[in-house]
């Protein structure tokens, strides 16, 4: 699924680098440009460094319920 549509990046891409050691948001902004333009994906992005979007988990975005 798409979490950044501005920059194309993927909640994978998201995962990877957080598993690669990314902690805080201004590392996922340096290391993937998420949330750096519109800023509408920074609250889901940042919720991927706190461990709430395990995989089955339902989320919202951009006010749409996700099934995972």
């Amino acid at each position: 699924m798409f979490v950044c549509i501005c920059n194309a990046i993927t909640e994978r891409q998201i995962q990877d680098s957080v598993a690669a050691g990314a902690s805080s948001m201004n590392d996922l902004q340096a290391q993937l440009g998420v949330g750096t333009c519109c800023g509408c994906c920074k609250d889901l992005a940042s919720s991927y460094l706190s461990g709430n979007n395990a995989q089955g988990q339902n989320m919202v975005t951009a006010g749409i319920n996700v099934q995972g």
